[in-house]
């Protein structure tokens, strides 16, 4: 019979959880399904027995998880998690959380999803309730995982450690999920880079009832010379510096309880997008 994953890796968003999850899966003896299955947040109907069949791959003794950012979000997730998976250890990388915000909305404004008044799609007064803001709210987000799984099977890892010390981010991950083999090197490179050029917004809405048949073919050499041909770096609307403080005293009483429920001081983020 199947079993589920030994960890989840559940967040947060925009804060280089694909970094982990890849440099984890360069590991032969770690097996995680590529797609984030999101199926305690947006498919639960589909029943457990069908979340296990993502792990139904997985080589004999591979230490198993997946990754799904959606989970520290959504509300109902983390009572999910807890009734199917108890003894799951959990993992959630957070970033700065107003560099967090914006990197969000960069991300809708490139797919085409969101217009390029920032303001109103950042600024707390109008916006402190809708996804962007929200979900840096990491202190409301945690504290339901704390109540129902403990502090101990909970890993908190912060984003900007990625970058100064990448070999140690990934063994205090490999340490908390039960890995105690050799790791291969973590990645070098961005993963998800949004400053790479990118195909401009008006030929990707042409090319968007093409995707079924362009995607499973997009990484041949064809192919890549053609994006190649046409993609161009993306422009970003500024983030306001004024708008920036706005943001950031917005999740200061967040920051301080975090600190409080996990002990970790984030004094990195110092709120520059």
């Amino acid at each position: 019979m199947t079993r589920g994953p030994d960890f989840i890796i559940a967040g947060a968003a925009k804060s280089a959880t694909t970094w982990l999850q890849q440099s984890l899966q360069a590991s032969p003896d770690i097996w995680m399904p590529d797609p984030e299955l999101h199926f305690f947040s947006r498919t639960y109907e589909s029943g457990f027995p069908s979340y296990l069949r993502h792990f139904a791959d997985a080589p004999p003794g591979a230490l198993t998880g997946e990754k799904s950012n959606s989970y520290l979000t959504m509300p109902e997730a983390a009572g999910r998690i807890h009734r199917h998976l108890p003894g799951v250890r959990l993992v959630f990388q957070l970033r700065d959380p107003v560099a967090r915000a914006y990197s969000d909305y960069c991300m809708l404004f490139r797919r085409g999803e969101v217009d390029g008044d920032v303001a109103r799609h950042l600024d707390p007064d109008r916006a402190a309730q809708g996804r962007f803001l929200a979900d840096g709210c990491y202190a409301d987000h945690l504290e339901r995982f704390i109540a129902l799984f403990g502090a101990e099977p909970i890993l908190v890892l912060l984003y900007e450690d990625v970058r100064r010390a990448p070999e140690r981010q990934l063994r205090l991950l490999a340490a908390h999920v039960g890995h105690s083999g050799a790791l291969a090197p973590p990645l070098t490179e961005r993963v998800k880079d949004a400053r790479a050029a990118a195909v401009p917004r008006p030929l990707r809405r042409l090319l968007a009832p093409l995707r079924p048949v362009l995607d499973p073919i997009r990484g041949t050499a064809p192919l890549r010379a053609l994006r190649g041909m046409v993609a161009r770096p993306y422009r970003y609307p500024p983030l306001d510096p004024v708008l920036r403080s706005e943001i950031a005293d917005f999740y200061k009483p967040q920051i301080a309880r975090l600190a409080v429920l996990t002990g970790i001081d984030p004094a990195a983020w110092g709120s520059r997008a």
